[in-house]
């Protein structure tokens, strides 16, 4: 099992979406079969092999035992990754496009980004796992507290001085057999922990 799959395809995602089914894909991060899975959901083992159809015609589900119990064979499946991401191409005609608009104090194009992000690491995901090769990335989280809105400032101009004098100084139009690299840096406030009286701060 994957820790995270990539969603590209309209129908998987549809079918991820679908409440039971992401119910059931949740539970089938440990092996399960229809009648176990009927017991947890209270839903009927046949209204429960008709999700599970659906889950692993997209390949969100895979089978990996059989047992023969009496006249009957118990099919025991599991979720093919802990956690899944839906990919903007999904949706092709509503995709984002970062190169649109370029705006580096727009949220919406921070989005835009991530997306592309999702999209590209997902598709080379892919591929690397056909291959059986390991796919070469780098990612750095981090947190920081500013004291103030200038500091903030400050530290993304220097940020921004930094990386463009780093790139510069690795980057090889002319390189044999070089491979080009997407960098991607993005700085948002972090999300408030949840209030115990107020609920969730979007803020």
């Amino acid at each position: 099992m994957l820790d995270v799959a990539v969603i590209e395809d309209a129908r998987a995602a549809e079918a991820s979406l679908d409440p039971m089914r992401a119910r059931l894909l949740a539970a089938l991060a440990e092996p399960g079969s229809a009648t176990t899975l009927a017991a947890r959901t209270g839903l009927t083992r046949q209204k429960v092999n008709y999700h599970l159809r659906a889950l692993e015609q997209h390949g969100l589900v895979e089978l990996i035992e059989e047992r023969r119990k009496g006249n009957c064979t118990e099919r025991v499946l599991r979720a093919t990754a802990g956690s899944y991401v839906i990919s903007p191409s999904a949706l092709p005609d509503v995709a984002p496009d970062p190169d649109r608009t370029r705006d580096q104090t727009s949220a919406r194009w921070m989005l835009a980004l991530a997306a592309r992000l999702i999209r590209e690491v997902g598709e080379l995901l892919a591929g690397a796992t056909a291959a059986r090769k390991r796919l070469a990335t780098f990612a750095v989280d981090s947190e920081i507290r500013f004291a103030t809105a200038a500091d903030r400032a400050a530290f993304a101009a220097e940020l921004s001085d930094a990386v463009t004098a780093l790139v510069a100084r690795y980057h090889d139009e002319a390189a044999p057999g070089g491979r080009p690299h997407r960098l991607m840096i993005a700085l948002h406030p972090s999300l408030k922990a949840p209030s115990a009286t107020n609920g969730p701060d979007p803020a």
